[in-house]
């Protein structure tokens, strides 16, 4: 079908077509504005058609992030040991957070690396739209294909990291029928990550500074998510209606999924938030469809202006 942007004004065409205003010629001769948005099922079976295209760009995004550093992809691990190691010394030893946690070293690198996966994510799908205004002009798809796509490359990033985390938890924890807990977690938290990074996308697209802003919120939120400490036992003297705030905090709540799937016997279950499925699925559908849709709503600005 043939198109024609808001922009373009229509020649008026000879005969009784003259007194035609642009969007009654439009309308009468079957044109549509180009770049439209496209109803919310067409967009899913567009997106759902280049679901090829987002693992390639995930992939070759990834492949290419290390390619200047010596160590390459090694990095990929590399980096979230130095920050478990760095959060050991100032958390676990000087501030002895690692008193009442039995293997905190294993705790500790679970709970880095989960909330690295979300934190990642986030980021980068808050310049998932700016950073990449070339390629959205270029060509023609879908615009949320580049925050899943971004999330994805966060997810690829932590499977690669689950080696050397799997090693840690070993030598603390012999595997055990809880392991296969972690895959669930992790799908929930992946759908819960993709969710927050499309809403960032949309944001982000708009407002350039909260680029700059996240990581001050993305420090403040690991800060109160019991990474480094146990949120359970900080938060014993809160008010009831911070206890539940906190306790139902999406990042603390795939964390102790992960740690009591990995580590069931090093574990506080009582800890545990009732019903925490439950609550990881909530958290999960909710992020993921709010997401999307305001994502959707604004699909025909991206790349505009």
């Amino acid at each position: 079908m043939s198109t024609v942007s808001d922009s373009v004004s229509l020649s008026a065409p000879a005969g009784s077509d003259a007194s035609l205003t642009p969007k009654q010629l439009a309308a009468k001769y079957g044109l549509t504005v180009s770049g439209k948005r496209p109803s919310l099922p067409q967009y899913v079976k567009q997106l759902w058609a280049r679901r090829h295209f987002i693992v390639a760009f995930a992939t070759a995004r990834l492949v290419a992030q290390y390619t200047t550093a010596k160590l390459g992809q090694v990095w990929q691990v590399l980096t979230p040991l130095l920050n478990c190691a760095v959060f050991y010394l100032v958390f676990g030893v000087m501030m002895k957070s690692r008193d009442g946690i039995p293997d905190y070293i294993g705790w500790l690198c679970i709970g880095v690396f989960i909330f690295q996966f979300t934190q990642s994510a986030v980021m980068a799908g808050t310049r998932a739209i700016s950073d990449n205004l070339g390629l959205i002009r270029a060509l023609h798809f879908p615009r949320a294909s580049l925050p899943i796509a971004f999330t994805v490359i966060q997810l690829q990033q932590l499977l690669i990291s689950m080696v050397v985390l799997v090693g840690i938890v070993l030598f603390v924890q012999p595997p055990g029928l809880t392991w296969l807990l972690v895959i669930p977690a992790l799908i929930l938290q992946c759908f819960f990550n993709t969710g927050v990074a499309l809403v960032m996308a949309r944001i982000g697209s708009k407002t350039s500074d909260m680029a700059q802003l996240m990581p001050f919120l993305l420090r403040t939120w690991m800060y109160i998510s019991g990474v480094m400490y146990s949120i359970q036992d900080a938060i014993k003297h809160f008010p009831p209606f911070a206890k539940l705030l906190l306790a139902i905090n999406p990042a603390t709540i795939y964390m102790d999924l992960i740690r009591y799937g990995f580590m069931p016997n090093h574990y506080n279950k009582e800890a545990l938030p009732h019903h925490v499925w439950a609550i990881a699925g909530g958290w999960a559908l909710v992020a993921g469809l709010i997401g999307f849709l305001f994502f959707w709503k604004a699909e025909e600005q991206y790349g505009r202006g």
